[in-house]
């Protein structure tokens, strides 16, 4: 599963955001790689999220590659540099999409570590790594 389809699995399953609650309005994500175009719609509705994967209509449209989507959802990008770089095109509410940026992971998420990888702070061959 891409990092993008866990991102709106989560706040499929979350279905709500106190963060949110005197908001209202719909969000549709075009996420789009060469010729293949997945969309997901967010309806908010005073902090209650639903999410589906659809091309509905939406008060804002935010048209996105799939590499950029990618990045955002592992925290890697931040959706108001994107806008401002011009890798993210919002038609719409820009308010609404701005605010939608606080759901994306704010730092990326750690690699795991594991036997072959050293854990953070400690590399191959020091006295301490046991290695």
């Amino acid at each position: 599963m891409s990092a993008t389809s866990a991102f709106f699995e989560r706040l499929a399953i979350a279905c709500q955001d106190p963060r949110f609650s005197k908001v209202s309005g719909s969000v549709r994500f075009d996420i789009g790689d060469g010729s293949h175009l997945e969309q997901w719609l967010l309806d908010i509705d005073h902090g209650q999220m639903r999410v589906t994967r659809s091309g509905g209509p939406a008060t804002t449209v935010i048209r996105v590659s799939a590499p950029v989507a990618e990045a955002m959802a592992r925290g890697e990008v931040n959706g108001l540099a994107a806008i401002t770089r011009g890798e993210i095109m919002v038609d719409g509410d820009l308010a609404l999409a701005l605010r939608i940026g606080r759901l994306f992971p704010r730092e990326p998420e750690p690699a795991p570590s594991g036997p072959d990888r050293p854990s953070e702070g400690r590399q191959a061959g020091d006295p301490d790594s046991g290695k």
